[in-house]
């Protein structure tokens, strides 16, 4: 578990596939992914079993929310790509409970992976894609520490439209002043 006060991460379970499948399935929740084809209930228990094969690093985990006295599964985020050489990895989220769209959430998960990255497990760097037409996420990216380093033009095709993928990193030594500024 990587706790936080209103967010916290924890590994994703088995019995979390249903709302992940429903989100997954839902078009507004798809417009930020790389995911455009309906899933079956079949192919996300593949997605965990495969999910389960990759090293533990580079597992997502399920992102909850505080509400009252429970927590509440709102998406997942994670690491991967890592590159240990380079202390490097990418990273990824996604909130599917759109009831918790639009109240920092997602910018609360955002840190908690990089306290994790940078704190636990010794990177240097974390890089993200951010779709051009996602400028929701963009904002959230920014408010954590992530700055843009380029842009892979018209580098998705979606909607009947080509976008640009904006790619954002953030240093740990960006992400440590940033923390002792607070």
């Amino acid at each position: 578990m990587i706790p936080g006060e209103q967010v916290r991460l924890r590994a994703v379970e088995r019995a979390d596939l249903p709302e992940f499948q429903a989100w997954l399935n839902d078009p507004e929740v798809l417009e930020g992914l790389a995911l455009y084809l309906p899933l079956s209930s079949a192919d996300e228990e593949r997605w965990f079993e495969r999910m389960m094969e990759r090293p533990p690093e580079e597992r997502p985990m399920a992102i909850e929310v505080r509400e009252g006295e429970k927590w509440e599964l709102a998406g997942n985020a994670g690491l991967f790509n890592l590159e240990w050489t380079n202390r490097s990895a990418e990273f990824g989220i996604f909130i599917g409970d759109k009831a918790k769209w639009g109240k920092g959430h997602g910018t609360a998960a955002v840190q908690l992976i990089l306290r994790h990255a940078f704190n636990t497990l010794n990177l240097n760097r974390v890089f993200l894609r951010v779709y051009a037409s996602n400028p929701r996420a963009r904002r959230s990216y920014e408010k954590a520490g992530f700055v843009l380093e380029g842009t892979l033009r018209e580098a998705l095709f979606r909607g009947g439209r080509y976008i640009d993928i904006h790619v954002m990193s953030v240093l740990r030594s960006e992400w440590r002043s940033r923390q002792e500024g607070k």
